[in-house]
């Protein structure tokens, strides 16, 4: 066991010193990494007001959906009334009118609820203040 350990040990000092010449420069090409890394960082600054920032991709967010929705609410409109105008059969033409009602009730749903929030959320304006 005695002669293992003197084997292993004889092996990691070997590596070592063929490391040893060139640990100089293993240092200074990690420093000059590191200092690199620290200066081309840019600071972070956090914003004023956590609620303002969120308040803002809410609005953002639900801009973008109000969009999309309007988009794809005319698309499949139009794809329903062309389905019934061009279906021979009455039954197909009665389901293309009943898609055409769902479609548009959606968008007013998606809508309506954009702008009850608009309308509610002036409203508790300073409600959600902590006073001594």
């Amino acid at each position: 066991m005695c002669k293992f350990l003197r084997q292993i040990s004889c092996k990691i000092s070997i590596g070592f010193m063929n490391i040893g010449p060139k640990l100089g420069r293993y240092y200074t090409a990690a420093m000059v990494v590191y200092l690199m890394a620290a200066v081309c960082t840019v600071p972070a600054y956090a914003a004023t007001d956590i609620f303002a920032v969120a308040r803002s991709i809410i609005i953002d967010v639900y801009n973008g959906i109000a969009g999309i929705s309007t988009v794809l609410a005319g698309l499949m409109s139009a794809v329903a009334v062309i389905g019934a105008k061009m279906s021979s059969n009455q039954h197909k033409v009665d389901q293309s009118w009943d898609w055409l009602k769902r479609i548009w009730i959606a968008w007013a749903i998606i809508n309506g609820i954009g702008a009850f929030i608009a309308y509610i959320v002036p409203k508790f304006d300073g409600l959600a203040t902590l006073e001594p």
